[in-house]
C-alpha cells in the first residue's frame, strides 16, 4: 500500500501556548488537523469561562487565512473552580472538557489540585452533564519514583474518584504504561485514553542511554520498552478506548537546554508521518483512521470530520529540524527513523 485516504484527523491533546509562540506553532497543527483539544495551562491558567472565550478568540485570530481549524477549549480545574461558571460554559458549548493537573505534576501546573475533596462538587456536576475530565495521571509525591507515578495515580487517585462519582467521564491523557492501558481497556464506557506520537516511538533509553537527550524529555516520562510495546498494541488495535492526543508541547530551545530543562516534545509538524510508519510496521494501516479520526469524536460525542486527507508513501520526507519563533527556535521531534509517508498537498 502506498496511498491511504483518511477522514481528517483531530488532536485530542495539544499545547499551543500563547502570543508569539502560539502564532508560530499553530500552523503546524492547522495544516492537517480539523480540531484540537487545547490545554489550559497558560500563565495565568484558563480557569473561567471568560478566560476560555478570550483564549479561543486569540487562537482564531492567529490561525492561517482560509483555515477551518476549530479549537476545542478546556478549563483548568482548581480548588476554587466555580460550578455555575463551569456549567454555563458547558451549556453554551464554549468548553469541551475540564483538565485536572495534580499540583506540580508538569509544566505550569502549580495552580492544580492538591486536595481532591475540594473539587468533588465540581466533579459531581461534570458527571451530571457528561462533561469529560481530562487527567494528567501522575502523583507528585516525591517519595514515588518518577517511573512509577502513573501506576500509583491509578490506584491512589483515579480509581477512588471513579468509584465515588459513578458516571464521571474520564480521559486518561498521554498514557505511558501497560498498567494504564489495562486499566482503561477494562474500565468500561466512561473512560478512554489518549496516546502521544512520541510515546509510540521512544522509551527511556532514548532519553538517557549514551548521553542525555533533552528534546526527548517529556512528562509523563517515557518508560521501559515493554510499556512502549503495550502502547503500540493499544493504538493499533482498533479499540475505541484509545485515540490520538499528541501532547505536542513547544518550548524554546533555550528553555529545553538548561540544567533544569522543560518537559515536552514538539510533534505537531510530523505526527501523521510518524503514525503511518508505526501503524505500517504493526501491519495496521487499516486502523490508523480509527485511532486518528474516529475514536476521539465518538468518545466526545462529536461527529467525525467529513473532510478527507490523502497520505502517500515515497522517498523520505525532509521535515524542518526546528520551527522559528520571534524568540528563537523550537526543535521538531526527531523520531530517529526515515519517514516515508506524507500528507499529499
Amino acid at each position: 500500500m502506498d496511498r491511504l485516504t483518511l477522514r481528517r484527523p483531530d488532536d485530542w491533546h495539544l499545547h499551543l501556548r500563547d502570543d508569539a509562540m502560539m502564532r508560530a506553532v499553530l500552523p503546524e497543527t492547522t495544516r492537517n488537523f480539523a480540531r484540537a483539544i487545547v490545554m489550559p495551562n497558560l500563565v495565568p491558567p484558563v480557569v473561567t469561562a471568560r478566560d476560555a472565550a478570550e483564549y479561543r478568540d486569540r487562537i482564531l485570530a492567529a490561525k492561517p487565512t482560509g483555515s477551518k481549524f476549530r479549537p476545542l477549549m478546556t478549563l483548568y480545574l482548581t480548588e476554587e473552580t466555580d460550578v455555575r461558571d463551569l456549567r454555563a460554559a458547558a451549556d453554551i458549548g464554549l468548553i469541551t472538557a475540564v483538565k485536572l493537573y495534580p499540583a506540580g505534576a508538569t509544566t505550569n501546573s502549580a495552580s492544580g489540585v492538591r486536595d481532591f475533596s475540594k473539587v468533588r462538587r465540581v466533579l459531581e456536576n461534570m458527571a451530571q452533564i457528561g462533561l469529560p475530565l481530562l487527567v494528567h495521571g501522575e502523583v507528585t509525591d516525591p517519595e514515588i519514583d518518577i517511573f512509577d507515578r502513573e501506576a500509583t495515580f491509578i490506584t491512589r487517585v483515579l480509581d477512588p474518584i471513579r468509584r465515588d462519582i459513578p458516571g464521571l467521564r474520564v480521559v486518561m491523557e498521554h498514557v505511558t504504561t501497560r498498567d494504564a492501558v489495562d486499566y482503561v481497556r477494562e474500565g468500561g464506557a466512561d473512560i478512554a485514553a489518549t496516546i502521544t506520537t512520541h510515546h509510540l516511538v521512544i522509551n527511556r533509553n532514548h532519553i538517557l542511554a549514551g548521553g542525555i537527550r533533552p528534546h526527548y524529555y517529556c512528562l509523563p516520562v517515557a518508560k521501559r520498552e515493554e510499556h512502549r510495546h503495550a502502547l503500540v498494541k493499544a493504538a493499533t488495535s482498533g479499540d475505541a478506548s484509545f485515540f490520538l492526543g499528541t501532547d505536542s508541547a513547544p518550548h524554546l530551545d533555550t528553555a529545553k537546554l538548561q540544567p533544569c530543562g522543560c518537559a515536552g516534545c514538539f510533534t505537531a509538524t510530523n505526527t501523521l508521518s510518524i503514525l503511518a510508519e508505526v501503524f505500517e510496521a504493526a501491519g495496521a494501516l487499516d486502523r490508523l483512521e480509527a485511532f486518528a479520526s474516529l475514536n476521539g469524536p465518538a468518545f466526545y460525542r462529536l461527529p467525525p470530520n467529513e473532510d478527507r486527507i490523502v497520505m502517500e508513501k515515497g522517498a523520505p520526507v525532509a521535515y524542518p529540524s526546528s520551527i522559528a519563533t520571534e524568540e528563537g527556535p523550537v526543535t521538531v521531534f526527531d523520531p530517529g527513523m526515515p519517514l516515508h509517508w506524507r500528507v499529499a498537498e
